[in-house]
């Protein structure tokens, strides 16, 4: 069992470690045994706060970028979701894990028949947690995309303390934020950019604030249009707007390769005369990201890792 021993982090404030002792004829054998054999952590989340064992063995995840998290960690799970798992996570696809349902509608009979001591839900599947709260002890890991670093690293540091990883995920934290601060220095001169994504031949537009804002609010590249929402979706735009935006910099998602549906790629939606008129292009710095990574799992602390980096090549 790897029960937590260091103290709790900063990042991790409202993860508080119970030791149940049991006052068995007093000895210190005893209550030693005690001590090291009954332990829980209870967990403040996205929907309040959950008592879990330490270390959990019968683990289902409900969300893709906590399964991504939890595999790097070398953490086995119980039961996922059918869902598009990115390449790094293909094996999850396979017969080897139960599903337990999609995203948004789990499967309840088949997560009560795997008996779970832990269900963790984010993102997309945080709706149904009242429900699963029911059949074991859950917890929501959802992050803020309004504070995305931060909120990410406290849940990813929430997932240490429970696994009992605490040093491993310590260590890639402190990587990404001097990563991060790397590429905030590098982006200050490399003028404004814009975050697209193509979807059946759509391209939608995102800005500060949104759910891929982590390229300007934590990695300081500039923003090309202010006026932009935080929709989820994004702003759906045209290719006359990309002409007068005119980006610096261009940031490209491809939403059919990401979930596996066909349709035109993402290069050949935006190769026109519009698109090959702005600097971006003209100055070859259109860059095409790790859809699945992005679109699928971004709260994963593997992508997180790949995110920074695909934005400081596009920078550096």
């Amino acid at each position: 069992m790897r029960t937590p021993t260091r103290p709790l982090s900063a990042l991790s404030l409202g993860i508080v470690t119970a030791l149940a002792v049991s006052a068995c004829g007093g000895s210190e054998d005893t209550t030693a045994e005690a001590s090291s054999a009954a332990t829980e952590v209870t967990v403040a989340h996205a929907q309040g706060q959950t008592a879990v064992p330490a270390d959990p063995q019968r683990v289902v995840v409900f969300d893709i970028g906590v399964l991504s998290t939890l595999d790097s960690l070398g953490v086995e799970v119980a039961g996922v979701p059918e869902a598009t798992f990115p390449e790094s996570l293909a094996r999850y696809a396979g017969d080897g894990y139960p599903k337990v349902g999609s995203l948004f509608e789990p499967d309840y009979e088949a997560v009560n028949a795997l008996e779970p001591d832990l269900i963790i839900v984010a993102g997309r599947s945080a709706a149904v947690y009242p429900q699963l709260a029911e059949i074991a002890p859950t917890i929501d890991l959802s992050v803020d995309n309004a504070d995305f670093l931060a909120s990410f690293e406290e849940r990813t540091t929430t997932l240490g303390e429970v696994f009992g990883e605490q040093d491993a995920v310590a260590g890639r934290l402190a990587a990404i934020e001097t990563r991060a601060a790397e590429v905030r220095e590098a982006a200050q001169d490399d003028g404004e950019a814009l975050v697209v994504m193509t979807s059946a031949s759509e391209v939608s537009a995102y800005g500060a604030g949104s759910r891929f804002g982590i390229v300007h609010d934590e990695l300081g590249l500039g923003v090309a249009d202010e006026d932009l929402t935080e929709a989820d979706h994004g702003d759906a735009v045209s290719f006359e707007y990309l002409a007068e935006t005119d980006p610096d910099i261009m940031l490209v998602l491809d939403r059919d390769a990401a979930i596996g549906e066909s349709g035109a790629a993402a290069r050949a939606v935006l190769d026109n005369e519009l698109v090959r008129g702005t600097t971006a292009w003209r100055n070859g710095d259109v860059h095409y990201l790790d859809s699945s990574v992005w679109y699928v799992a971004p709260n994963g602390l593997p992508s997180v890792e790949t995110m920074i980096d695909e934005v400081a090549a596009a920078v550096e």
